[in-house]
């Protein structure tokens, strides 16, 4: 029998080979072209993004136990969300397999939940770390399987298992607890919220109206509460998560609360029709560096899928240049620019373009959802 550090050597061998023929296919062909735009490149992104999740998983500080993998908010869960888009469009006929590899060591770690040991602990990280880190990745979990689920006629039983974690981890108040660095967007206090409203856009998407079901309502009721609750408290970045989950639900905002978050991007919207993240999201930097005042990509693909998954139409003139901002800020990597809220990073270093990855992702999500009939 083959050991299990073997087989992942095979399978890493096969995925970066695969990366390599997708890099060199991509190379030769020009921009594939969507119902909306010609002006971005899906297998660029694509070819990017298996790149950046072939990385992470090799990465020393992303090795955990059982030959898994740490989940990521800023790398592997958007490559999760996104990744079976883009599939679907370049005609793809098997799962990539740095996706394929991801999504076994997540179940791996659902499947041994009571062996596994949290990403983060209290003797090594400081108190309260060991419980913030494994209810956030109960959610990371549930979020990263239910999304893969989405098109298939049930949810599977390793992302029920996922979903009873996260619900079991639940606190009263209807959300959990967060690992919090005071690192923003998704490592602070202010970062369970947003997790929580991803989670409820992801179980009420999910297929069989699972969050109907007399073992869930309960929970979801509590969350919705949560979500509800806590909204006028929130900066600009979170409440862009339920404004996206909205579409799902549509009483999630009052009338008055939609109008006024999207009255608040125009204002916040810069003069190139894109947005900033630290206009978003307001964390205080961690060294002396100025928080930089360009537009980036991971705000303005957020704000952008926000409001077309809440119903603005590409005629409204805020959403058109926010879309032609990521038309055309794609960079020659495939990669959309952006960078750190917490401090200086070298752009060109793996650790510098954890942000860029993010914005990758969010931005082919956001561009996609502009070529569907409904956003025209």
């Amino acid at each position: 029998m083959t050991s299990k550090p073997a087989a992942i050597t095979l399978l890493l061998a096969a995925t970066l080979a695969g990366i390599l023929a997708l890099h060199l296919r991509g190379a030769s062909k020009t921009p594939i072209a969507t119902a909306a735009s010609t002006l971005w490149n899906p297998q660029q992104a694509a070819n990017y993004l298996d790149r950046r999740e072939v990385w992470w998983v090799q990465w020393p500080r992303a090795q955990k136990d059982h030959g898994t993998i740490c989940i990521s908010c800023h790398t592997n869960l958007p490559y999760a969300l996104v990744r079976p888009a883009l599939q679907q469009q370049l005609h793809e006929t098997a799962t990539p397999a740095p996706e394929t590899t991801l999504l076994k060591s997540v179940e791996t770690r659902v499947n041994l939940w009571p062996e596994m040991v949290p990403f983060y602990s209290d003797a090594v990280s400081g108190p309260g770390k060991t419980a913030q880190s494994h209810a956030t990745e109960s959610v990371l979990n549930a979020i990263l399987l239910t999304s893969n689920d989405l098109h298939k006629p049930n949810l599977s039983p390793v992302t029920r298992t996922a979903l009873d974690n996260a619900w079991a981890l639940q606190l009263p108040t209807g959300g959990w607890q967060w690992q919090d660095f005071h690192l923003g967007p998704w490592e602070s206090a202010e970062s369970a919220y947003q997790g929580a409203a991803l989670l409820f856009l992801q179980i009420e998407s999910a297929p069989h109206d699972y969050a109907a079901e007399p073992a869930v309502r309960d929970h979801v009721a509590h969350l919705l509460q949560y979500i509800q609750q806590l909204y006028p408290t929130q900066p600009v970045m979170s409440q862009l998560y339920v404004l996206w989950a909205s579409s799902k639900t549509p009483n999630l905002l009052t009338p008055t609360q939609h109008a006024a978050l999207l009255q608040k991007l125009q204002t916040l919207q810069q003069s190139d029709g894109g947005w900033r993240l630290s206009a978003l999201d307001k964390t205080e930097r961690l060294d002396d560096s100025p928080q930089p005042t360009a537009s980036d990509g991971m705000a303005t693909a957020l704000a952008v899928l926000a409001m077309e998954e809440s119903g603005t139409t590409t005629s409204d003139p805020s959403l058109a240049r926010g879309l032609a901002w990521l038309e055309h800020h794609q960079q020659p990597a495939g990669n959309w620019p952006a960078s750190s809220l917490n401090e200086d990073r070298d752009p060109a270093s793996n650790v510098g373009l954890f942000m860029s990855d993010a914005a990758t992702a969010y931005a082919v999500l956001a561009l996609e959802q502009s070529s569907a009939p409904s956003a025209r």
